[in-house]
């Protein structure tokens, strides 16, 4: 039985446990990580908020502020219009251990 937590940090939802790394989407200010935590399962005891869980905190450390992650690569193209175009764009992240959950 493990300990996880569900949290919101910038708009999406992850899955975290004690101990394991996450990718987020860039957070500018990294000192600054807020997370909301939504839900709360230690072994078979599990804690859903109504919107947040409250009294229960997630400390995380930043790893990594900047990493990059594979390209992406459009192509857009119209038949027999000579229209073909090309961009590409690499997302950026940050990378998060999760330190304790209580």
């Amino acid at each position: 039985m493990t300990k996880y937590a569900v949290v919101r940090i910038t708009g999406k939802q992850y899955k975290v446990e004690e101990g394991k790394e996450i990718l987020v989407d860039r957070i500018v200010d990294p000192k600054k990580v807020m997370a909301e935590v939504l839900l709360v399962a230690n072994g078979e005891k599990v804690s859903v908020g109504k919107p947040l869980v409250k009294g229960v905190e997630v400390k995380f450390k930043v790893v990594a502020e900047l990493e990059k992650g594979e390209k992406v690569d459009v192509y857009k193209f119209k038949a027999k219009s000579r229209y073909k175009k090309h961009i590409g764009f690499r997302p950026q992240y940050t990378r998060l251990l999760v330190e304790k959950i209580g």
